[in-house]
């Protein structure tokens, strides 16, 4: 049975964290020369801790949700696609700077995996959570290569090497076959390991307010329009159209809902920005997504009403 829920005040906590970044750095010493380093520890450390944890917390069993495995890939490749054909599309492509592209496209298809956590325990419980978890757990290594993918080859960097050496693919990976063979993390680390996770999520929003710059965007207006329409218009109605063809039930498609509709992952920019491209630029589109997943999520969970 679905909870009603405040979908605006899930939101709510996410762009102040991001607006505090932006004015910490913007009005106070606390400038660029302190974020940079804590990006670097949010990338290599805490963010590979939240991806596993959140991964291991629940056993997966595959078998039964595979429906809505089936749904959540689908409608992530075809996000993938659509956001890989935007340079090569005659009427939008001159209008495209490529290194831009190479840097945002993970925008329209990646998902802010802390809002979805919380949306699907308060929409079904704890069958919600576990099938967040679920999607988190296939879908995070296939989106972060995707992600991965146009930056190492724009850049001229070996993609392989990009993967392994990529701490959030190897966390994610690395989480989805320990929860497979039945790991859990011991109840004796849970705390610290919790408070780490924690601590991600505050500092990783205000990091990419830090590196916010406004400005940006005007310059990359129809590439910042296609990419947030494809993550909050086009993936929702894919989603909604997968789970009447797959036959999921109201909470399985629910939650895929939420993780269609949701803004786009706040890691986008520290990804950037670590791989050498326009981390603003990035950080730009992430708030601008975090402000329009207010709208999407109550629109795409209403169609399932």
């Amino acid at each position: 049975m679905l909870r009603a829920v405040n979908y605006a005040q899930l939101l709510v906590p996410d762009f102040s964290l991001i607006l505090c970044g932006y004015l910490l750095c913007r009005f106070t010493p606390l400038n660029r020369s302190v974020w940079q380093p804590v990006e670097s520890l949010v990338y290599y450390l805490l963010f590979p801790v939240l991806l596993f944890q959140s991964i291991v917390k629940s056993p997966i069993n595959v078998g039964e949700a595979s429906g809505l495995i089936a749904a959540g890939l689908g409608t992530g490749l075809c996000g993938i696609a659509l956001a890989y054909s935007l340079p090569h599309l005659p009427w939008l492509g001159r209008h495209i700077d490529r290194r831009d592209h190479a840097a945002s496209a993970q925008v329209a298809f990646r998902f802010n995996s802390f809002i979805v956590l919380a949306l699907a325990e308060r929409l079904a419980g704890a069958q919600g959570l576990l099938m967040a978890a679920v999607l988190i757990g296939v879908c995070v290594p296939l989106f972060n290569v995707a992600a991965v993918w146009p930056m190492a080859r724009g850049g001229r960097q070996g993609f392989v090497r990009e993967l392994v050496r990529n701490p959030l693919i190897v966390a994610t990976a690395t989480g989805l076959a320990s929860n497979l063979l039945g790991f859990r993390i011991p109840f004796w680390m849970e705390p610290t390991v919790s408070r780490i996770s924690a601590a991600s999520l505050a500092l990783g929003l205000m990091a990419a307010g830090a590196g916010l710059q406004f400005g940006l965007l005007t310059r990359s207006k129809l590439l910042s329009t296609a990419l947030l329409a494809i993550r909050h218009v086009v993936q929702p109605l894919i989603a909604w159209g997968l789970a009447r063809l797959l036959g999921l039930d109201a909470a399985q498609t629910a939650v895929l809902m939420a993780f269609c509709a949701v803004s786009t992952a706040s890691t986008c920019y520290v990804l950037a920005a670590r791989m050498g491209h326009n981390g603003a630029y990035v950080a730009g589109l992430v708030t601008l997504s975090t402000v329009l997943g207010a709208v999407s999520l109550p629109l795409a969970l209403g169609m399932v009403r």
